[in-house]
C-alpha cells in the first residue's frame, strides 16, 4: 500500500506502507521492515464506506490502456464528464497520479549495507526485471480451488500518487509452476529499479497486479475514487515493486485530514480483492452493480467482534490451514434454501478405488493394474531426481537393515542355522529389488514379520520331531503358496480389499506401531542383561575386583568339538592370559567379583546406550519438524527436514566414535555364502522327503497364504488412502502377484519369505511428502501430494544386497541408534491415526475437547463405544501377536471385518460415514448410479454450460463466475 507523503518535507512521493499477498503485511514505522504477515481485520464502517465508494465513484471496466499516462487521462476524463472532477484541477491530480513511487525495498536496496545482518539473509541477491524476464524462480504451485489464465493468475498491489496506494493482488493458476515477481520504481534520479528477489519467489509466474493507490491532498474539496479493470492487463514499470502486469487499478483522492479513513477503505478494498470469492467478481463483472453484489456477499460472511471485547492492535496469526470457500458458490433460491445440505461432503459408498472393483474375468483385475501402471512406467524414474528421494534412500537404508539381519539371526537360532543373517540380506534384496522394478504400487517397503518368523518356528520343530528335511518342506509350502497367491489374482480376490475400511486398518496399523515401539524399549532393556550394571560397589575395595577367564567346569560337547577343530585341549590353553574375545572363543567361563554375566562389568555402556537411544529419539523428532523453525532460509530448513534421520545418525556415530565407549554395533555378514555348508542356492522341493510331503504341505501353505494376502494388503490400503493425494494408482492385484512370485524364488533358494512392512512403508510415504516450497507470506505449506516413483525403493534394496561388502562402513553403527530410529518410525507412524485422537477423548472434559469433526456429528458417547470396541480388538490382537499361537494372528485381522460388519447393528449409516469408512452393500452398483445421477443434477444447477456457477447476492442477481480461474490477490 503507498501513500502519499512528503518527501524530505520538498514534494509529494507514493510511499509504499502496506500488501497483500494472502495476508497482510504492514511496512513498519519504526523498524523500516516488513511485519509479520498477519489476518487483516477491518472494521465495518470501512466497508460501507468502500461500498459507498463503488456506488458513487468511477468503474471503468476493461479499459485499454497502455501507460500510466494514458490511464490517468481516461479516467479524469470519466471523472470530468460525469460531474465527479472539475476541468480546472485536472492538471493537479494528473500530477499527483504521476508522482514517484517509493518502494520498501529501495531504502534497503540502496543504501549503505550494514555491518551486521542476519545469517539468513546472507546470499539472497537482488537484480533488476531484465535480469528476472531471463531467470524464473520456480516454486511448487498452490493448490487453488480452480485454474486460470496465464492472464489472470495474478494480482499485485501498484502505487499511486497524491494519496495512498494501498493494495496489490497477485493472482495465479493452479497449474502455475513459479511465481514471478519484481519491483521498480516510476521518476526521474533513480538509475537502477530494486527488486526484492525474496518476495518476487512468492508469486508465480504469470502473475497480474491490483493496484490501490489511496491519499489526502489540499487541492480537492470531496474525494474522488475509481475502479478500473484493465484488459489486457499492463506491465506499468515502477507502479509495483515486482515487475507483475497490473489488472485493476483503484484510486481514492481526498481532502486532507482524513488520511486514516482514506488508509482503512484502502485496506478493505486490498482484503476484498484477496477474498477468492470477490476476486472472481471483480474479473467478470460486467457492470457497477456486479461490484456491489459481490461486496454485498462478503458483508453477509463477515463476522464483527464487538468493541472492548478484544485489542483490534494485536495482529491475528494465519491459520494452519485456510477453510474451503467452496461453501459460499452454492446457490440459494428465493426462499432461503440450499439444494445441498450443510454438512461436509462424504464418501458415497465406501472408500474403495476403481483398482478394486471386481471385473469378472480371469487375471482382469491384474490387466488393468498393468494398464494403469504402464503409462507411468518412466516418469517413476524420472520423478526421482530429487535430494528429497536421497533423503529417503539413506533414510531407509538404515532403518531397513537391523530388521533385516535381526530376523535373520532369529530365524538362525530357531533353524539352527539353516536360514540366517546373510541368507535374510539376500532375500530381502532380491525381492525388493524385483517388487520395486514391477510392482503396481513401489512406495511399499518389503519386510519380515513376527507371524512368518513364528510359522518357521513351528515347522522347524515338525520336521525335526518327524525326521523330515525343513528346507525341502518349507520350499514345497513356498511353491504352493506362491500358486494359491497367483490363484487370489486369477479371480480377482484382491477386491475384498474394499470390505477393509479404517476400523481394521487402524486397528492393524496401531498395532504393528506399538509393536515397533515396545521392540525398540525391549531390545534397549535387553542391552541391560548383557552389559550389566555392578551396583553397591565399594570403591575403596575397588583394587581387589577381578574378573580372569577360566575353564569351563563341565564343557558341553560343542565346546569339545570347537577345541577339537581348533586342536587344542582344556589343559593346554593358558586360560588366565586370554583376553575377553579368546575366553568367548574357546567358551570359557569369566571368574571374579568384577565379571558380569558375559565378561567384565563395564558400566559406562549400559547408560551411553540409554544416552544414543533416546537421544537419536529426540534429535531425530527435533529435526524432522526443523521445517516449521524459524531459523534459516526455507531451503535450508527443507534440506535439514529431509535428512533429519540420516543426519542423526551420521551425528550420533561420530559422537559414539569421538566418545569411545564400546557400545554394541550392527553386525552384518563378511561373506556372501550360505550359513551352513552342507546347503546350496538352490534347494530341491522333495529332498530326502517322502513323496507325499509335496501334497500335505498345500494344507499349511493355505494358512501361510492367509497370512501374505491379509499383511500384504492391509499394508497397501493404507499406503494408498486418499489422504496421501496419490495420482498414479494403485496395483493391489499387481502387488500381490510379485509378492507371490518373488516368494516362490525364495523357497526355491532356500531365503526368507518377504511381504509389506506397514511401519517401513509408512515411513517410507512421510519421507516423500511433497509440500508447496513456495506460499504466501504467513500462509503454512500445503500438502501436494507423495513423490511417487520407484528408485528410493530400488536403491534401498540394492544397497541392502551390496551390504555384505560395507561392513567396513556399517560396523561404526551403534545398535541403539538403530533402536532409537525404530522408536521414532514408531511413534511418528501414529500421527494421523483418528484411533488415539478419540482415546485421548475419555480423560479430556468436553470443554477442552478440540473440534472433531466427527463429535459434531455424533453423540460422545457412541465415539467412546466404537473406540472401546476398537481397542478391545487391538488387546486381543496382542495377545495373540505374542502368545504362541501367533501363527493365527491373520485370521484374527480378519476377524475384525466381521466385527466392523457387527457394527452397523449398533450405529446408523450417517454416524458410520462420520467414524469410518461404509462398507460396500449387496446393492452397492444401484447405489452408486443413483447417487451419481443425483450428484450430476447438483452439478449442473451449479454449472452454465460447464463453464460457470452462479453467486446469489441481496440486490437479487446471480452473477456467473468461472470455475476456472479462482485465484489468489495479492495487494500492495
Amino acid at each position: 500500500m503507498d501513500e502519499l507523503c512528503y518527501r524530505d518535507g520538498e514534494e509529494y512521493e507514493w510511499k509504499e506502507t502496506a500488501r497483500w499477498l494472502k495476508f497482510e503485511e504492514d511496512v513498519e514505522d519504526g523498524g523500516d521492515r516488513w511485519s509479520k504477515p498477519y489476518v487483516a481485520t477491518l472494521s465495518l464502517h470501512s466497508l460501507f464506506e468502500l461500498r459507498s465508494c463503488i456506488l458513487n465513484g468511477t468503474v471503468m471496466l476493461d479499459m485499454r490502456a497502455s501507460t500510466l499516462d494514458e490511464i490517468a487521462d481516461m479516467v479524469l476524463d470519466n471523472m470530468i464528464a460525469s460531474g465527479q472532477l472539475d476541468d480546472s484541477i485536472r492538471d493537479n491530480v494528473r500530477e499527483a497520479l504521476l508522482k514517484r513511487h517509493h518502494h520498501q525495498n529501495e531504502k534497503r536496496l540502496t543504501s549503505r549495507i550494514p555491518l551486521v545482518r542476519s545469517f539468513a539473509d546472507i546470499g539472497k541477491k537482488h537484480s533488476d526485471p531484465h535480469l528476472l524476464e531471463r531467470n524464473g524462480i520456480l516454486a511448487s504451485p498452490q493448490s487453488a480451488p480452480g485454474n486460470l489464465d496465464n492472464s489472470k493468475s495474478g494480482e499485485t498491489k501498484g502505487n499511486g500518487s497524491g494519496g495512498s496506494r494501498e493494495n496489490s493482488t497477485v493472482d495465479f493458476s493452479k497449474e502455475s509452476a513459479s511465481w514471478h515477481c519484481s519491483c521498480g520504481t516510476l521518476g526521474v534520479g533513480l538509475k537502477r529499479p530494486a527488486v526484492d528477489m525474496n518476495f518476487m519467489r512468492k508469486i508465480p509466474t504469470g502473475a497480474e497486479a491490483s493496484n490501490v493507490l489511496v491519499g489526502e491532498v489540499d487541492f480537492l474539496e470531496r474525494p474522488i475514487i475509481a475502479f478500473v479493470r484493465l484488459a489486457p492487463a499492463v506491465l506499468l514499470s515502477g507502479l509495483t515493486e515486482v515487475p507483475v502486469p497490473t489488472r485493476f487499478l483503484f484510486l481514492l483522492l481526498g481532502p486532507a485530514g482524513k488520511a486514516p479513513q482514506y488508509h482503512e477503505i484502502g485496506r478493505s478494498i486490498a482484503t476484498l480483492m484477496t477474498d477468492e470469492i470477490f476476486h472472481d467478481v471483480a474479473y467478470k463483472a460486467k457492470d457497477r452493480n456486479d461490484l456491489l453484489s459481490g461486496i454485498d456477499e462478503f458483508l453477509d460472511q463477515v463476522t464483527v467482534l464487538p468493541p472492548g471485547e478484544w485489542d483490534p492492535s494485536i495482529r491475528i496469526e494465519p491459520p494452519k490451514s485456510v477453510p474451503s470457500q467452496e461453501k459460499r458458490k452454492i446457490p440459494v433460491f428465493p426462499n432461503g434454501s440450499a439444494p445441498m445440505s450443510a454438512e461436509p461432503p462424504k464418501e458415497a459408498a465406501h472408500h474403495a478405488g476403481p483398482e478394486l472393483q471386481r471385473t469378472g474375468r480371469l487375471f482382469g483385475g491384474l490387466i488393468l493394474d498393468i494398464k494403469r501402471k504402464a503409462p507411468f512406467f518412466l516418469s517413476d524414474f524420472k520423478d526421482a531426481l530429487s535430494l528429497q528421494c536421497l533423503a529417503s534412500i539413506l533414510f531407509l537404508y538404515c532403518a531397513c537393515m537391523s530388521p533385516v539381519i535381526t530376523f535373520g539371526g532369529l530365524l538362525g537360532e530357531a533353524t539352527e542355522g539353516r536360514i540366517s543373517a546373510i541368507e535374510s540380506l539376500f532375500g530381502a534384496s532380491l525381492t525388493g529389488i524385483a517388487y520395486s522394478l514391477f510392482a503396481g504400487q513401489p512406495l511399499t517397503i518389503l519386510g519380515s514379520t513376527g507371524p512368518v518368523l513364528v510359522f518357521e518356528k513351528i515347522l522347524f520343530k515338525f520336521c525335526r520331531d518327524y525326521h523330515l528335511s525343513y528346507l525341502s518342506l518349507r520350499t514345497s509350502i513356498g511353491l504352493w503358496t506362491s500358486f494359491l497367491c497367483i490363484v487370489l489374482v486369477a479371480t480377482d480376490a484382491s477386491s475384498l480389499v474394499c470390505y477393509i475400511t479404517r476400523f481394521t486398518e487402524e486397528a492393524f496399523a496401531a498395532l504393528i506401531c506399538i509393536i515397533f515401539i515396545y521392540e525398540a524399549l525391549e531390545k534397549l532393556f535387553h542391552l541391560g542383561e548383557i552389559y550389566a550394571f555392578n551396583m553397591h560397589n565399594n570403591l575403596d575395595e575397588l583394587t581387589s575386583y577381578t574378573c580372569v577367564c577360566a575353564e569351563p567346569s563341565d564343557p558341553s560337547n560343542e565346546t569339545i568339538e570347537l577345541w577339537k577343530r581348533k586342536n587344542v585341549t582344556a589343559e593346554s590353553i593358558v586360560w588366565g592370559n586370554l583376553t575377553v574375545s579368546e575366553c568367548k572363543t574357546f567358551h570359557g567361563m569369566f571368574v571374579g567379583s568384577a565379571c558380569g554375566p558375559h565378561g567384565p562389568y563395564v558400566p559406562d555402556v549400559l547408560f551411553w546406550c540409554v544416552v544414543l537411544f533416546f537421544t537419536t529419539f529426540f534429535l531425530s523428532s527435533f529435526l524432522k519438524q526443523f521445517k516449521t523453525k524459524r531459523y534459516f532460509p526455507t531451503k535450508v530448513r527443507s534440506t535439514i527436514s529431509d535428512f533429519a534421520v540420516f543426519l542423526t545418525i551420521v551425528i550420533m556415530v561420530a559422537i559414539d566414535y569421538l566418545v569411545g565407549i564400546p557400545s554394541p554395533k550392527l553386525h552384518v555378514p563378511e561373506k556372501f555364502e550360505p550359513t551352513d555348508p552342507s546347503r546350496g542356492w538352490i534347494i530341491s522341493p522333495l529332498g530326502d522327503n517322502p513323496w507325499w510331503t509335496l501334497l500335505i504341505a498345500a494344507i499349511p501353505a493355505l494358512l501361510c497364504t492367509i497370512l501374505i494376502f491379509m499383511d500384504q494388503q492391509i499394508t497397501a490400503v493404507i499406503i494408498n488412502r486418499k489422504e496421501h493425494k496419490l495420482k498414479k494408482g494403485a496395483g493391489y492385484h499387481l502387488d500381490l502377484l510379485m509378492v507371490g512370485v518373488m516368494l516362490g524364488v525364495c523357497s526355491i533358494m532356500g531365503l526368507p519369505w518377504f511381504v509389506a512392512a506397514t511401519v517401513l512403508s509408512i515411513s517410507h510415504v512421510n519421507s516423500l511428502k511433497v509440500e508447496s516450497e513456495c506460499s504466501a507470506p504467513g500462509e503454512q505449506p500445503k500438502f501436494l501430494g507423495i513423490r511417487e516413483q520407484r528408485v528410493t525403493g530400488l536403491m534401498i534394496f540394492i544397497l541392502m544386497g551390496l551390504s555384505v561388502f560395507m561392513t567396513s562402513a556399517l560396523k561404526f553403527i551403534p545398535m541403539p541408534v538403530l533402536y532409537g530410529v525404530f522408536l521414532y518410525m514408531g511413534v511418528s507412524s501414529l500421527k494421523g491415526i483418528q484411533f488415539f485422537d478419540r482415546i485421548k477423548l475419555f480423560g479430556m472434559p468436553a470443554k477442552h475437547q478440540p473440534d472433531l469433526i466427527y463429535l459434531r456429528y455424533v453423540p460422545l458417547w457412541k465415539v467412546h463405544v466404537f473406540t472401546v470396541v476398537q481397542l478391545t480388538c487391538l488387546i486381543l490382537l496382542w495377545v495373540i501377536k505374542a502368545s504362541a499361537a501367533a501363527v493365527v494372528f491373520p485370521m484374527m485381522v480378519l476377524a475384525l471385518v466381521f466385527v466392523r460388519k457387527l457394527m452397523d447393528l449398533c450405529f446408523t449409516k450417517r454416524e458410520l460415514s462420520w467414524l469410518d469408512d461404509l462398507m460396500p452393500e449387496s446393492k452397492k452398483k444401484k447405489e452408486d448410479d443413483k447417487k451419481k445421477k443425483e450428484k450430476e443434477e447438483a452439478e449442473r444447477m451449479l454449472q452454465d454450460d460447464g463453464d460457470t456457477v452462479h453467486l446469489p447476492f441481496e440486490r437479487g442477481s446471480l452473477l456467473q463466475i468461472p470455475v476456472k480461474t479462482l485465484k489468489y490477490s495479492v495487494w500492495y
